[in-house]
């Protein structure tokens, strides 16, 4: 799993007993709602999206795509909120590798981890992008 030197992964070493579990469920939580690929990511790439209050319960819930703040905002409240209906609907995947490398700072270290291990191509726009 690729990490940072600031922010290393936590590994079943790193934690004990009950909150490895925790762990392994809550990335097991994120890696139930992936596409089979990326290519299936075909949502909007401008206007004005509106996300559903079971995304956007808590917050902005129109993000202007034109907006480059808000495009990033709109990704990581997908990336964390989203079920798997909803990522192919709000995401594009031409877009989420464009943004992947400053958005992977944005996101938490577990679904940064769920994304870039079942997607590679994420981690290597990554080493790219350095």
């Amino acid at each position: 799993m690729p990490s940072s030197p600031q922010h290393p992964a936590p590994t079943p070493t790193d934690v004990s007993g009950a909150d490895a579990e925790d762990l392994a469920l809550y990335r097991e939580k994120f890696r139930r709602r992936l596409p089979e690929s990326l290519d299936e990511l075909r949502g909007p790439t401008r206007g004005v999206v509106d996300l559903p209050l079971h995304m956007a319960w808590s917050g902005m819930t129109s993000y202007d795509l034109g907006k480059p703040r808000q495009r990033m905002g709109l990704y990581r409240t997908v990336l964390h909120e989203g079920l798997h209906d909803d990522l192919p609907r709000y995401l594009d995947q031409d877009l989420l590798l464009q943004l992947w490398p400053v958005l992977r700072t944005l996101v938490g270290r577990t679904v940064r981890a769920v994304w870039e291990d079942a997607f590679p191509q994420l981690a290597s726009r990554t080493r790219a992008a350095a």
